[in-house]
């Protein structure tokens, strides 16, 4: 009786010639997304988390007038005093949204708010707390500069200066700028439709009732959150039992009707994984497996227009693939420009153990030392299947392929969760 040898490697194999390198696997997916094609005008309190379809430009000249940066006395600076000390007489009080219409002569000053337009024949204001005052009469010394503390027309933005640039995601600040500008709508990508759905007859959904050899599917739910912060339109389509027929009627709907689409499970070498061979039979394959842990089962690839992702059933390993490879890939189908995740050199507290032959994505706890500088530490255990590190954690720790282990005050790259979105 003959015996069949699988020669595919497993996920516990260091070095696997036959797998696509991280930075390799981005340039694959980088050369195939498009930008999606659609737009619509919302209101700006709509705008918040969509990508910018066009540039803004300054309608407005920001300031619109020139006006004081501090509460003082507006002055001309020719009156400013070389030396020891000289007097100005005090004609009014210019208030932001009420100017003062009279000009401001020789031997003059005004009182002037934070924002008040400056009087004519003023430059420069003097802080209140550096002039001594008596009824009408102020004094002042010789420190000061022609021009200081005032905010001159145009000095933040000038019309049709570009504010804002096409590809931007727009960010609570924005909103303020925009605001500022007078502008009440804006153009944006239209949303990406990403469907998805689990594989697997073990899985079942929350509420239902677990048999021998069942789990809940949590994948599904962690998507929901990462894609719903994302800000794209989500189709869930359940759990899919491991059955071809079934996988391939999932896999044609969700071409038809998204974007992209995302499926976790089923992109290993077991005898019920369908997935893989589904998408040789429908569509194009890239690429399947990735030199990195965890997630090294993760394909990408085509169909019918919607591009596929196809994610490793393991939790941490379909959470860990979805930041490296789904997000900036959605980001940039989103009209995005910015997609590069952050990465910070920070010391680390533990000992990490790592074989060369892969990269490695460490979930770590990035926190203040007591000497004030910043450490990450590991979050213990880094099994694919704890899910609660992913919880615990704030960040990555990123271990390069040629990385051999850490020890303690070695410093490594830390990607912060913060900012993933």
């Amino acid at each position: 009786m003959s015996k069949t040898v699988n020669t595919d490697p497993s996920c516990m194999d260091d070095f696997d010639p036959n797998s696509v390198r991280v930075q390799q696997a981005l340039a694959r997916i980088d050369e195939t997304i498009g930008t999606i094609e659609g737009f619509e005008s919302v209101a700006i309190r709509s705008a918040l988390g969509r990508t910018l379809a066009m540039d803004v430009l300054s309608p407005i000249n920001v300031p619109s007038h020139t006006n004081s940066a501090m509460d003082g006395y507006a002055v001309r600076s020719q009156d400013l005093p070389q030396s020891d000390t000289g007097t100005l007489t005090v004609v009014g009080t210019a208030f932001a949204g009420h100017p003062l219409e009279q000009a401001i002569g020789p031997g003059q000053c005004a009182r002037i708010m934070t924002g008040a337009m400056m009087p004519e024949g003023a430059d420069t204001v003097i802080m209140q707390e550096h002039v001594e005052r008596e009824d009408d009469r102020v004094t002042v010394d010789a420190r000061h500069q022609p021009g200081q503390n005032v905010r001159q027309v145009g000095e933040d933005l000038s019309v049709g200066q570009i504010v804002l640039h096409s590809g931007r995601r727009i960010i609570p600040a924005d909103l303020g700028l925009l605001a500022s500008l007078g502008v009440a709508e804006v153009r944006v990508m239209r949303r990406p439709r990403v469907a998805f759905f689990s594989t697997g007859d073990e899985l079942r959904s929350i509420g239902q009732p677990l048999a021998s050899g069942q789990i809940y599917d949590s994948n599904r739910y962690t998507l929901f959150g990462m894609l719903t912060e994302l800000g794209v339109e989500i189709m869930d389509m359940g759990v899919i039992p491991d059955d071809r027929e079934q996988i391939e009627q999932a896999f044609r709907y969700a071409a038809e009707n998204a974007d992209a689409f995302i499926t976790t499970g089923g992109v290993s070498v077991g005898e019920a994984d369908y997935v893989k061979e589904t998408l040789d039979r429908l569509g194009k394959v890239d690429f399947w497996k990735i030199a990195m842990k965890p997630g090294r089962p993760l394909a990408f690839g085509e169909v019918k227009g919607a591009y596929f992702f196809g994610l490793p059933g393991n939790p941490v390993s379909s959470m860990v693939t979805f930041y490296q490879f789904v997000l900036p890939a959605l980001k940039r189908l989103m009209g995005q420009t910015d997609v590069e995740p952050v990465r910070i050199p920070v010391r680390c507290a533990s000992s990490l153990k790592k074989r060369a032959g892969r990269m490695e994505y460490q979930r770590g706890i990035l926190e203040t030392s007591e000497d004030g500088s910043m450490v990450v530490r590991s979050t213990g255990h880094q099994g694919s299947h704890i899910l609660s590190s992913m919880s615990e954690a704030n960040c990555f720790i990123v271990l390069p392929l040629e990385n051999d282990g850490v020890k303690p005050g070695d410093v490594v790259e830390v990607q912060p969760f913060y900012g993933l979105i």
